[in-house]
């Protein structure tokens, strides 16, 4: 009788305890569960959107390979390349599609949309090597504008190392725009010894370097 009264005392003890705690026990598994669905529903609609954006930049892709594109088509790029950076802007697919864009423009004769499009990339990629890519080839543009002082600004900001030679080159190019042999030589020279040192060959430098003539000696 006394084991049987002892059952009966654990049996109430576990009922009470029930009572007082299965309620929050009860809420926590559903919050447990909805916390492993709730994840699960949104690495299903990250992946989703990674595919999308995947598909639409090969699509960006394939038009910009083209050799001319028609109204059609260039408004076809252009509605994709503002889904890539609306819907999917902190993409990798976002910063290559300004650059796919900005290609575009220039073989549309339209610097200006080239420009911005390579601007927007500068300020708002996450991506170093990206954001450097587009300070050359924005610094380029301002060359082919006549506007040496811009491109020289703009190569000023960060650029990784890998790109430090091509900005040593396109700097050489500026200054011998402005008139300033001496410092394009000496960019040019920089930019050959970078390339050297990096195992990069950057064509055409040593060209330019042959084209100053002969280094004037100074007293």
């Amino acid at each position: 009788m006394a084991e049987l009264r002892t059952e009966e005392e654990q049996l109430e003890a576990i009922k009470r305890w029930w009572k007082e705690n299965g309620t929050s026990l009860i809420l926590g598994a559903v919050i447990a569960a909805a916390g492993v669905f709730g994840w699960k529903a949104w690495q299903d609609y990250q992946a989703g959107q990674a595919e999308a954006a995947s598909q639409r930049y090969q699509q960006l892709l394939t038009l910009s390979g083209q050799d001319a594109l028609d109204e059609a088509a260039r408004q076809q790029a252009d509605g994709l390349v503002t889904t890539l950076t609306e819907d999917h802007g902190d993409s990798l697919y976002a910063d290559l599609a300004r650059l796919l864009d900005a290609r575009l423009a220039v073989q549309a004769g339209d610097t200006a949309a080239a420009r911005t499009a390579l601007e927007g990339l500068i300020a708002e990629s996450p991506r170093p090597y990206l954001q450097g890519l587009a300070r050359l080839r924005l610094a380029r543009l301002q060359l082919a504008d006549d506007a040496a002082e811009a491109a020289l600004s703009t190569l000023d900001g960060e650029i990784p190392a890998p790109l430090s030679a091509q900005r040593a080159d396109i700097r050489g190019d500026a200054h011998l725009m402005l008139g300033d042999r001496e410092a394009a030589r000496d960019a040019w020279r920089e930019a050959l010894s970078l390339s050297e040192a990096s195992d990069q060959p950057l064509y055409g430098v040593q060209l330019k370097l042959d084209d100053l003539g002969v280094e004037e000696t100074t007293s």
